[in-house]
């Protein structure tokens, strides 16, 4: 016997909202990604849009584990030449905390139209205010 394949009416898509005030940010990417894509699921389908919303507030508190705020590097290419820019991870977190938790969710998600579309679910924000009320959002803990 085959299982169904989900299709929209079967397919519901939840918000949750992840305060990341001392979490690991790896640990909490890797969690987050899981969550967009789906497979957590028991509908998972890996090429359907089978995941939920995911609001990440307090950006801005997030904890990163041994010396990665002074060595890492956050690379961005504007496509021009020579317009590559490195920014440590230590400025980042200061200046733009939430492009350090976009980048690590981005990079666990696929590398096609379906990642891309994925990635509109996250909604990351520095301080502990989103606007996404009105959506119910529920409260998600991770360890």
């Amino acid at each position: 016997m085959k299982s169904p394949t989900p299709n929209k009416e079967l397919i519901e898509h939840k918000w949750w909202v992840i305060d990341a005030e001392g979490l690991i940010l790896g640990r909490m990417a890797t969690k987050v990604a899981r969550i967009i894509r789906g497979k957590e699921k028991p509908i998972y389908t890996p090429h359907l849009d089978t995941g939920d919303h995911v609001i990440v507030v307090n950006a801005e508190k997030i904890k990163v584990t041994g010396n990665k705020l002074e060595t890492n590097v956050h690379k961005r290419f504007s496509g021009y030449p020579s317009g590559q820019r490195q920014t440590k991870w230590a400025t980042v977190l200061e200046k733009n905390p939430e492009r350090l938790v976009e980048h690590a969710v981005k990079g666990m998600l696929p590398k096609n139209r379906l990642g891309r579309r994925l990635f509109k679910k996250l909604h990351v924000y520095a301080g502990p205010q989103h606007p996404h009320q009105a959506q119910m959002p529920e409260a998600l803990t991770i360890e």
